[in-house]
């Protein structure tokens, strides 16, 4: 076996094996030669790699997002470890364990002119869960900070960064390792605590006629039949979901913008909560959040084992607890109570329903078509990725087949790295994987695809506006050249060269009858990965979607 000769990088090395992080994404430099040779050196390791940082740390997201376990980062001094900030941030919020390893120069060679060098240490302060700054010097306290930082990921699901300093010669290497680094756990697994005042919930929750569960980003298969059949069975409670909630009954409000947009006053005033329970991740309808934030409920239960959001200034009550277990040992104490709330729900709803259907059968070739025809094509049991922007809001307006799991960046909601998350939740997990996204969003992460772990069947569909059309949908817009050009940045751009340049099969459709060969050869052939780029009208795109809140009535 091959192992750098600096004993700190042997010991970083041996506690990542010993603690099972496997999956290393390194991007080429010289400062962490010595964490690039023992890495890729031990077969135990699955290393790839990523030149540019920023998709480096989405691609890692990615894998982390879908094996649930920590992936680690490795890269070289200066401005690297700058560029995976976007994904350290949204791990952060997201809650997917992420361990950034950046090689450094010693103390004595920071800030005097030394080259490729910056203040490396704490660097991610307000996002890092754990910061381990190591000396050169095997230590210890050393072995300590990196089993804290790793049990920190894996435990309190989020990000840690460990940074390393390295004296050259960088790229020497052993034999024999020369060191027998402490392995040990300084962060204790989660652990669900008990719900001290279970009987006071119970009891409000059965004088409560209008109760509201409002379930945000959540993982796939993790909400037992058992909870979804009683919130579906009490009628005083409307369940509200979303594409990325990966939660479906038949009774559930699975396109909430579509229900309250038409909403008067009085209607806002029916549907007020007097209980609302949260559970997920962040919730992508900014109408729902403007209701809850003007019609507060009495009381807000957020169930999370590790944080709760003030979402909605309602002061929320923290229940540290699986979701499961919770209802496990609050619904055998509940009682049925006399309620119309659900029935009048679901009875505007079924009209909503009806109304969205005439609509789409109505309207022209046009982003809202495009989305319709789109997501009714998915392959079932398949894994589905979206963009933000426009691209996630279209998805919460159409129904999407129940054996679809659904992911999308919601933590910081950027449009930075989305690609780099889809490929690397390809590589993740086996399911055949799609990928929606829009021009704007595809741009940004072009070099994503300089990447050679893009499974072949792995699909990209790109709706091209013409620019950022989420912008033409927001209050204030004008159709003047400041918007044009600082706002919806638009542009005459196309993926069909850079889908050849990184031998991708290439697909693009302009109406709805070129849309339907497209979309049928694109799923006919796994010979490649490939692009579906389909061009849409700039200008009436934003029209077809505001008229369509103003027919569901």
């Amino acid at each position: 076996m091959i192992y750098p000769k600096i004993p700190l990088a042997q010991s970083i090395i041996q506690i990542c094996l010993e603690k099972g992080i496997t999956n290393i994404i390194i991007s080429p430099g010289s400062r962490n030669a010595p964490l690039t040779i023992g890495f890729v050196s031990n077969p135990a390791f699955q290393c790839y790699s990523i030149a540019d940082e920023r998709c480096a740390a989405f691609f890692a997201l990615g894998i982390a997002q879908q094996t649930g376990q920590p992936t680690a980062l490795v890269c070289t001094s200066g401005s690297a470890l700058l560029n995976y900030y976007p994904a350290f941030a949204e791990a952060f919020y997201s809650q997917i364990p992420l361990i950034v390893i950046s090689a450094d120069r010693p103390q004595s060679k920071i800030d005097i002119g030394d080259g490729q060098t910056i203040r490396q240490e704490n660097v991610y302060l307000n996002h890092s869960l754990y910061n381990a700054n190591l000396h050169e010097d095997v230590s210890s306290e050393n072995d300590q900070k990196i089993n804290e930082a790793i049990d920190t990921a894996k435990a309190k699901r989020g990000p840690v960064h460990i940074n390393a300093p390295f004296e050259e010669p960088l790229y020497e290497t052993v034999s024999e390792l020369s060191v027998k680094p402490i392995i040990n756990t300084y962060v204790k697994e989660n652990q669900s605590e008990t719900i001290e005042d279970l009987a006071d919930m119970v009891a409000s929750w059965n004088k409560s006629t209008r109760k509201m569960v409002l379930v945000g980003v959540n993982e796939p298969d993790t909400i037992s039949k058992k909870t979804i059949e009683g919130l579906a069975n009490d009628k005083s409670t409307v369940v509200l979901t979303e594409t990325t909630s990966n939660l479906y009954h038949p009774s559930f409000v699975n396109n909430i913008d579509t229900l309250i947009t038409p909403f008067t006053a009085t209607d806002f005033e029916d549907f007020q909560p007097e209980i609302l329970v949260t559970f997920g991740g962040m919730i992508v309808s900014k109408r729902i959040k403007a209701f809850l934030r003007k019609y507060k409920p009495k009381q807000h239960w957020h169930i999370d084992t590790l944080r709760a959001y003030d979402t909605f200034g309602a002061s929320p009550k923290h229940i540290k607890i699986n979701p499961n277990d919770f209802f496990e040992a609050f619904f055998p104490k509940t009682e049925s109570i006399e309620s119309d709330y659900f029935s009048k729900i679901s009875k505007i709803n079924d009209l909503r329903k009806v109304r969205v259907q005439e609509y789409l059968g109505k309207i022209p070739f046009s982003d809202f078509k495009v989305f319709e025809k789109v997501i009714e094509a998915l392959p079932k049991n398949s894994q589905l990725q979206i963009s933000n922007s426009s691209a996630i809001r279209y998805a919460q307006l159409i129904d999407i087949d129940s054996s679809i799991e659904v992911f999308c960046n919601r933590g910081t909601s950027g449009i930075d790295g989305s690609t780099s998350t889809a490929i690397g939740a390809a590589v993740g997990n086996s399911k055949p994987a799609v990928f929606i996204t829009g021009d704007i969003s595809f741009l940004y992460d072009s070099n994503a695809l300089w990447n050679s772990y893009i499974p072949k069947n792995f699909k990209i569909i790109i709706i091209n506006n013409g620019g950022g059309g989420i912008f033409r949908i927001l209050p204030g817009h004008q159709e003047q050249p400041v918007f044009n050009t600082f706002f919806e940045t638009s542009h005459h751009l196309t993926a069909e060269f850079m889908a050849g340049m990184f031998k991708m099969n290439y697909i693009k459709a302009s109406d709805e009858s070129s849309l339907q060969l497209g979309l049928q050869s694109l799923y006919g052939s796994n010979d490649a990965p490939a692009i579906l780029e389909i061009f849409t009208p700039t200008i009436e795109n934003d029209k077809i979607l505001l008229q369509f809140f103003k027919e569901l009535l």
